[in-house]
């Protein structure tokens, strides 16, 4: 087991890459614990957690809600869980992001953790403090900042997901390569076939860089003034895409990323052979590179994302492979930037 920190302003997330989730009773006090999980993650992993009650929700973006939020506060208060609950969170991205927030606000804040079962998750949702749930169809529109305790990635919860849960894990990964290692894109180009077959070595390895350039960035930007927003890369065209098809959030990522390199072609940042290399790679995982919809359906879908700012929009760019910028576009200019790289 590795252990990585994110130092935030509610204090110190630790992050433990190879952990198991049988060794929970060592994190946390089971009388004084309340889980929340999926249905799938119960039936799967019930026997494997500590005797304490557990909240069953849904699964899927749809119930990503403050509905599903408020009859979570209603069972809590049923449990008579006060101030001195633990709140843990079992499960993937949306299970983290739920238990995350509410613990964040039921009596104004109680403590918790995670245990990420899903790759998404272990390398993007339950690192970095931010919880939250959609509203009206958008992403994450209200939530929170605070650190989990600890998140708990063990690498064998991975075997019993879907391929296409797995495919959508490697689109964060192939995302911190492209923004912060090009080592780490060199190693996903050499050991692809491993990395798909979930080799322990590969994948923890893959994990715990992500985990580490994310947690770097986090530690210096907590509440996403400045460089944490290149952890945005492929999002802005992402998060229009989920709206608008329903797709999962690691394919739509795969497309923003490969639409986002390529204007930064058009900008003159990046040479357009790392454009074509990075879209070869996200090709080469099983992720889409083609968007389902035309440019103004996505230009439309962006300007209700909450990371705008009036009629203007943080977006990031590469300069090169591992290496990114943020600029700061209108979306008029964003509209004719794209139209001109033909990318819709």
């Amino acid at each position: 087991m590795k252990t990585l920190l994110v130092n935030g302003a509610a204090g110190t997330s630790k992050i433990l890459v190879g952990e198991s989730i049988d060794n929970l009773k060592a994190y946390i006090d089971a009388a004084h614990t309340v889980v929340i999980t999926d249905s799938t993650v119960e039936g799967l992993y019930r026997g494997r957690l500590p005797d304490c009650p557990v909240i069953t929700i849904g699964q899927g973006e749809r119930i990503k809600t403050l509905e599903t939020v408020t009859e979570i506060y209603r069972q809590l208060v049923a449990l008579e869980a006060d101030r001195s609950t633990f709140i843990l969170g079992v499960g993937g991205g949306i299970v983290c992001d739920i238990a995350g927030f509410v613990a964040s606000t039921y009596m104004r804040g109680t403590r918790f953790g995670f245990v990420s079962t899903t790759l998404l998750s272990q390398v993007d949702a339950s690192v970095g403090g931010k919880n939250g749930v959609n509203f009206s169809g958008y992403k994450n529109m209200v939530g929170t900042f605070n650190q989990p305790e600890f998140v708990i990635c063990d690498m064998a919860l991975l075997k019993s997901l879907p391929p296409r849960e797995v495919l959508c894990g490697f689109a964060e990964i192939i995302k911190h390569g492209a923004i912060a290692s090009a080592p780490m894109v060199e190693f996903l180009e050499a050991h692809r076939d491993g990395a798909l077959d979930l080799n322990s070595d590969i994948i923890a390895h893959l994990v715990y860089r992500s985990v580490e350039i994310k947690a770097g960035v986090v530690s210096r930007d907590e509440r996403e003034h400045g460089e944490r927003r290149k952890l945005n890369f492929g999002h802005t065209f992402g998060h229009a895409l989920e709206k608008l098809t329903g797709i999962p959030h690691g394919e739509a990522v795969g497309i923003g990323m490969v639409l986002a390199a390529k204007l930064s072609v058009e900008k003159g940042f990046l040479p357009r052979e790392d454009a074509a290399r990075l879209e070869q790679l996200i090709d080469r995982f099983g992720l889409p590179v083609s968007p389902p919809v035309d440019l103004a359906a996505m230009l439309g879908a962006m300007k209700k994302d909450k990371k705008r700012e009036g009629k203007r929009i943080h977006f990031v760019f590469l300069d090169a492979m591992g290496s990114a910028r943020v600029e700061e576009l209108g979306f008029d200019d964003l509209f004719h930037l794209a139209s001109a790289a033909r990318i819709a």
